[in-house]
């Protein structure tokens, strides 16, 4: 089994990542300084999808647990059209925020022949458990990250290390805010929005993240926008 490396809520590793799995150098993730109004009127647009990471705790999987019986007890179903996977691996959390937000934006997104690619195209028609085990399988998309990782001149240990964080995107889709979450068996639909108010109403949602972590200071946004 792959190793993967924690991922860093690192805009410039980002970039460096999604371009050597071929995504067009058009676009680009970039820091969302703050969330209030003001802070947002700072991100270039349009913007495609927002990443946020924060700390895994107890607040998050009870949360997490409430929300997943929620859903069970009305039987929805995932939507069709919103590509969503699994988390297989440890420490690949970051990697599946990525593949998220391009795989859920293809039609303003060109990607290249190779890793990521390969992977959208073999993806085609899995449910969310098996795109995450294919990511698992997909041992090249990891150690692309862990060249990155080495090429900027940090150490990337082979033990698997323990992180206590965790991304999760937020996309735009007919009319819908989705949150993505790999550790979720169900996109989870947070009522309307559009192109133009997706980073407005996903920050809302982050704020709602945030507040149920009124101790913690690890979180952090990056947004998916146009390169300058």
């Amino acid at each position: 089994m792959a190793v993967a490396l924690p991922m860093e809520s690192n805009p410039e590793t980002m970039n460096k990542y999604l371009q050597k799995l071929g995504v067009s150098d058009k676009w680009r993730m970039a820091d969302v300084v703050g969330l209030e109004e003001d802070a947002l009127n700072w991100v270039p647009r349009p913007v495609l999808a927002v990443v946020l990471l924060f700390p895994l705790s107890d607040a998050y999987e009870k949360h997490r647990s409430d929300q997943e019986q929620e859903l069970e007890r009305k039987g929805l179903q995932p939507p069709k059209d919103v590509f969503h996977l699994k988390q297989v691996l440890s420490n690949v959390c970051g990697t599946i925020a990525l593949v998220h937000s391009i795989a859920n934006n293809m039609n303003s997104i060109e990607i290249d022949d190779g890793l990521l690619k390969k992977y959208l195209h073999d993806a085609k028609g899995l449910d969310a458990a098996a795109k995450g085990a294919l990511l698992e399988n997909s041992s090249a998309i990891l150690e692309a990250y862990r060249e990155i990782v080495r090429s900027g001149g940090q150490e990337a240990t082979e033990a698997e290390e323990i992180v206590n964080n965790h991304f999760v995107t937020f996309i735009h889709k007919d009319g819908v805010l989705f949150e993505l979450d790999g550790r979720k068996a169900f996109p989870i639909n947070h009522g309307p929005t559009s192109p133009e108010r997706l980073l407005e109403d996903a920050a809302k949602v982050c704020r709602e993240f945030i507040a149920r972590e009124p101790d913690n200071i690890g979180f952090n946004v990056v947004a998916l926008v146009p390169a300058q």
